[in-house]
């Protein structure tokens, strides 16, 4: 395929009293910073102004206020092209008496689809054993526990409330002490061997307990060094992991769950769902996998820049929410946007790939979603939500169009699967 066939370039000329406006408004802007001799900023005459800097010099602050309206023009001459990805957007000319913008549209690329039903791919089966459904109720007391006060010594697993100094050679060494510690037995968080020599010991205890800095400690005075901590236990606390009883059950606060039956239907009702929704998933993904290998696709560059972008503005959103800047992100892996644009790209090209895939076979078919069908739909998501049909409307304001697109690719998604 040609090269630059996806491509076309649009020209939108603004001249006469758009321009002039234009003009005018930029040498308002410069003429309020303007050092002139004789004048103050922003007093100096229109024609003086020009004779001192020129009237290019107010060609690209003019360009500013013209390229929106066209922009608008751009799109509303040439609504009925499909534009694939963001135009690029030159000047081809300018001068005193008009500017002519150069739009770079990137259409959509001509796909040639290959075999889309009746395809050999099979859904995996769900399964769910019964060892599942005990971990996750596992999962749900481990959710519960409670650290409670307990008589007796120290077992593996407890908590020990320890104060504790640390000496080397006789000497308190910094960073070494600690009063009224929490810590849990065998979760090997302090130097190897320690946790093991509380074991034993009861609320009151003190002792001397012996160990050695690993090699590669990051204190330097301290590695590999023999010393001693003396310890004495404040108190013992056991992790008790509720029993599934009445109590339980009402920790949970789940609908009708008041027995060990009923709450392992329900387990098994929500690990059956999570795992046919991840089934559903690799199905599609299957199925478009096997067409896309006898559809022919040249995908623009564009395109492709266009997604990696997306895809890299989704992972900053994802780190934000977590508390990392894409900027942090970027220094703590000594990576870049470019570096990380690289890393998507294989993936962009498949996310193109399927949404055009897709699309064609809406066309092909010719897939239609009704107003009724929209409603309807809308009315499933509010009841889905605990929302009202105003509010779903409201969340999806502009984007409404949306949710026909979605109504559309299932029922494409219905013909590949052959449920139509």
């Amino acid at each position: 395929m040609e090269k630059n066939k996806n491509l076309k370039e649009i020209v939108i000329k603004v001249e006469g009293e758009k321009w002039e406006q234009a003009l005018d408004k930029a040498f308002k802007k410069a003429n309020a910073k303007a050092k002139i001799d004789g004048f103050r900023p922003g007093k100096a005459p229109k024609d003086i102004f020009l004779k001192h800097y020129g009237i290019e010099s107010l060609f690209m602050d003019a360009s500013e206020y013209c390229v929106e309206d066209a922009y608008s023009k751009m799109l509303e001459e040439n609504k009925d092209l499909e534009i694939a990805a963001q135009p690029m957007l030159d000047i081809r000319s300018i001068d005193k008496d008009y500017i002519e913008y150069v739009f770079t549209l990137t259409l959509k690329p001509e796909v040639k689809l290959g075999k889309y039903t009746g395809l050999n791919v099979k859904k995996d089966v769900v399964k769910v054993t019964k060892k599942e459904i005990e971990e996750a109720i596992d999962h749900m007391r481990e959710h519960y526990k409670e650290n409670v006060i307990k008589d007796g010594a120290v077992e593996n697993g407890n908590i020990a409330i320890i104060d504790f100094e640390g000496f080397k050679d006789g000497v308190a060494f910094e960073g070494g002490k600690g009063e009224n510690y929490s810590l849990e037995i065998g979760s090997n968080t302090f130097i190897p061997g320690f946790e093991e020599q509380i074991i034993g010991m009861k609320v009151g205890d003190e002792k001397d307990i012996n160990v050695t800095f690993p090699e590669d400690y990051h204190v330097e005075d301290l590695k590999g060094s023999p010393v001693v901590f003396k310890v004495k236990v404040n108190e013992v606390k056991e992790v008790k992991i509720p029993e599934i009883d009445k109590e339980f059950f009402e920790d949970l606060g789940m609908e009708g769950i008041d027995t060990k039956e009923a709450l392992e239907n329900q387990v098994k009702e929500n690990i059956t769902a999570s795992k046919e929704a991840k089934a559903e998933d690799k199905y599609i993904n299957d199925l478009l996998s096997e067409i896309s290998k006898n559809t022919e696709i040249d995908i623009p560059d564009t395109m492709i820049n266009d997604e990696t972008d997306r895809m890299v503005n989704e992972f900053a959103e994802h780190i934000r929410m977590q508390g990392i800047s894409i900027e942090q992100f970027y220094q703590y892996t000594n990576s870049s946007k470019e570096a990380l644009k690289e890393q998507y790209k294989e993936e962009a090209l498949k996310r193109i790939k399927y949404r055009l895939i897709i699309e064609q076979i809406i066309k092909t078919e010719k897939i239609s979603v009704t107003d009724k069908e929209v409603d309807e739909k809308i009315d499933e998501l509010a009841k889905k939500y605990n929302m009202t049909k105003e509010e779903v409307k409201k969340q999806y304001g502009e984007n409404i169009d949306y949710i026909k697109y979605d109504l559309e690719v299932q029922k494409a998604f219905d013909i590949i699967k052959g449920d139509k």
